[in-house]
């Protein structure tokens, strides 16, 4: 869905995350002006999967760097973890609601709230930190990393909250597969033999 033209060029990952930013505010006005339910509902899964991906790609590349690069790195991830949990649940909620209900535009307009406060957190505080303290060519290749990882992420927001640490720390780079191994995982909570 990016129109940011990575494959060879020089934007690096506040660009790439900005513009993801942009997107998802965009794809939330078109659900408020759309009077078609079912369109409603396409809108808002397209949402889901570019916020888990953007999600999980932040969590997987952006998070560690900042935690090692910008002063008070560790509680400022702290608190974004926290913001990402929130908006992960509200859009399990979201999926669970008819688009016809009156309560799917309220959790809609819930949603654009958090967005907008964590992009725009993110966006005047910590985007200045990375540009500041981490080098462009570094910034770059983070952002290859991050374009990467979007097209592998999971699209919906799992019972198992896909984009835990726990979950990076298992999957790694690997999360090509990542709906086939939460379906595993889930089958497994039971404690069920697994070979």
């Amino acid at each position: 869905m990016s129109d940011t033209n990575s494959a060879g060029t020089n934007v690096d990952v506040v660009d790439i995350l900005t513009s993801d930013h942009q997107e998802m505010i965009a794809l939330i006005g078109q659900i408020h002006s759309t009077p078609d339910a079912r369109q409603r509902r396409d809108l808002a899964d397209t949402l889901i999967a570019e916020i888990m991906r953007h999600a999980v790609a932040e969590e997987m590349y952006v998070y560690p760097a900042i935690e090692d690069h910008v002063p008070n790195g560790k509680e400022e991830v702290e608190h974004d973890k926290k913001e990402h949990d929130e908006i992960v649940k509200l859009m399990k909620r979201l999926e669970k609601v008819e688009p016809a209900d009156q309560n799917f535009m309220e959790l809609v307009q819930e949603l654009e709230a958090q967005l907008t406060h964590h992009a725009g957190d993110e966006e005047t505080e910590q985007f200045p930190k990375l540009r500041l303290h981490i080098p462009r060519e570094k910034l770059v290749d983070l952002g290859q990393k991050v374009e990467k990882a979007k097209k592998l992420a999971p699209t919906r927001p799992h019972p198992s909250a896909p984009h835990s640490e726990l979950f990076h720390k298992t999957v790694g780079p690997g999360v090509g597969m990542v709906d086939r191994l939460l379906d595993k995982l889930t089958h497994r909570q039971t404690g069920a033999k697994d070979d």
